[in-house]
């Protein structure tokens, strides 16, 4: 087998997912391999998803599922039983899939039961809190899994901690190679005349969407009640989630003191947090993201996966008090090149390649 006959069928389902996908898609030719993409239509609305393949430049999905389930044991099902048919007509080389989703657990899931490998990029992570969905989706994907890319060496601690040690990488974080390749941002004064923002007031932005910060009325009414005390005084700019919308309207809350948009696309978020003085979100991602624009983060979680973040001052948990330090750099995110290691990783690790 050449390199170029390495086929990879990569399965992504929202919005993170694409933004990583796009990273590897771009580079997947110069090492020889071929990359075959499914979109699960996990986030099926075009501001959740087609917008993100338009705005970083990247070939369509070559197939697209159509969900009509959206429970989440409904939707791992639905997904399993597409991605499996899939993978029995391109008979890869490698499923690859990123992150915690239920598209994730899903391909995966089918990827196994047909004997063909599973590379899972963003291995390793751990909330210690099984009552989110994600942390169930993410243990039981690594536990599957052949290779196990890390962004973080608490993340291979973590596996070990599983009796997981063969496979494991660790490569750095492809979100940092995603910020690094889409860097250009709007200028500020710009940025804020598009979005009627006020150029020379500070700039918080908010993101909140989990099911365990939205979907109790009374944890969500304390949430925004916390987010309007820490970002007194400021512009709390709330690019909306249309769930979050609908869970506010069914539990008569109000904004009332945020500046509410509509979802963002990658490039327009990263605009935002680059221009903001701080981050309030319950995203595991934008905790990153915030870091990586060198701005601090405030969690609207009892946990976060992101450990690293708290240890170097960039982050803190709503329930602590006040950040653990000043800030300082984050090594264990690596260089901006953890593409390079996993694709090469993938190709040393394919027989015949």
């Amino acid at each position: 087998m050449t390199h170029s006959q390495i086929k990879i069928v990569t399965v992504v389902g929202a919005r993170p997912q694409f933004v990583k996908a796009a990273v590897l898609r771009k580079r997947c030719e110069a090492f020889g391999v071929t990359e075959v993409l499914v979109h699960t239509g996990q986030h099926y609305d075009h501001a959740m998803s087609d917008i993100f393949f338009t705005e970083l430049g990247m070939r369509p999905a070559e197939y697209k599922l159509d969900l009509k389930n959206r429970s989440h044991g409904g939707m791992t099902g639905e997904i399993m039983a597409g991605v499996e048919d899939i993978l029995i007509v391109e008979k890869p080389d490698w499923c690859v899939v990123y992150g915690d989703t239920n598209s994730t657990l899903a391909a995966a899931l089918a990827a196994a039961k047909l004997h063909i490998p599973v590379c899972h990029i963003e291995a390793g992570l751990r909330s210690f809190n099984k009552k989110m969905p994600e942390e169930v989706n993410r243990i039981l994907t690594d536990h599957v899994s052949d290779l196990l890319f890390c962004s973080t060496t608490a993340g291979e601690s973590h596996l070990a901690n599983e009796n997981i040690t063969k496979g494991v990488h660790h490569v750095g974080d492809i979100m940092y190679d995603a910020v690094k390749m889409f860097s250009k941002t709007t200028p500020r004064n710009e940025f804020c005349t598009q979005h009627q923002l006020d150029p020379d007031q500070p700039i918080v932005a908010v993101t909140l969407h989990r099911a365990e910060t939205v979907g109790d009325a009374d944890r969500f009414a304390e949430v925004l009640d916390a987010v309007l005390e820490a970002g007194k005084g400021q512009q709390l700019v709330f690019p909306v989630h249309p769930n979050t919308l609908k869970k506010s309207a069914e539990f008569g809350l109000s904004f009332d003191g945020f500046t509410l948009l509509e979802p963002m696309s990658y490039l327009e978020m990263q605009t935002l947090l680059a221009h903001s003085s701080l981050v309030i979100t319950d995203s595991g991602g934008v905790q990153k993201e915030a870091y990586f624009h060198g701005v601090r983060c405030l969690t609207m979680r009892d946990e976060t996966e992101w450990v690293e973040t708290i240890e170097n001052g960039w982050n803190r948990l709503w329930t602590q008090p006040d950040y653990l330090c000043e800030p300082k750099p984050i090594d264990n995110y690596g260089d901006g090149h953890s593409v390079e290691r996993i694709l090469q990783t993938l190709v040393d690790h394919t027989p015949g390649a």
